[in-house]
């Protein structure tokens, strides 16, 4: 089933936002200091082109680091990202086919306004962070 959803996924919205992701890591690791930004930008990419059988787990292990990249991340390309998450999501909302698909982009909303200190695991063992 998830391989279905994935396939679907990736027809109606996953290529385009994963196109997104790629453009904002590119853009990214132009510099040396946006490299660890655009590193993050193609994990969740790769999240965003398939999303159904994983999720994203805290990592304990990130402290303030890990906050303040955030905080640089919301104004370099989390914002922009969001807002294509919620742009598609609406839309996937307005088919009754589309409305999982809606959801899991209003949930992949929290992850790409602050990726740094999450992983992404699969749902399987969603407690099996590194």
């Amino acid at each position: 089933m998830k391989t279905i959803l994935n396939v679907i996924w990736l027809v109606l919205s996953g290529f385009w936002l994963f196109l997104g992701y790629l453009f904002a890591g590119v853009l990214l690791c132009v510099t040396v200091i946006g490299i660890p930004f655009g590193i993050a930008a193609f994990r969740i990419g790769a999240y965003a082109l398939w999303p159904f059988g994983h999720t994203t787990v805290e990592r304990r292990d990130a402290g303030a680091p890990s906050c303040v990249g955030n905080a640089l991340w919301l104004v370099l390309a989390g914002w922009w990202l969001a807002l294509a998450h919620i742009v598609t999501g609406v839309l996937l909302c307005v088919t009754v086919i589309g409305i999982p698909f809606g959801i899991a982009n209003f949930k992949l909303i929290p992850v790409s306004l602050l990726p740094l200190g999450r992983e992404i695991v699969p749902t399987d063992r969603p407690f099996a962070a590194r």
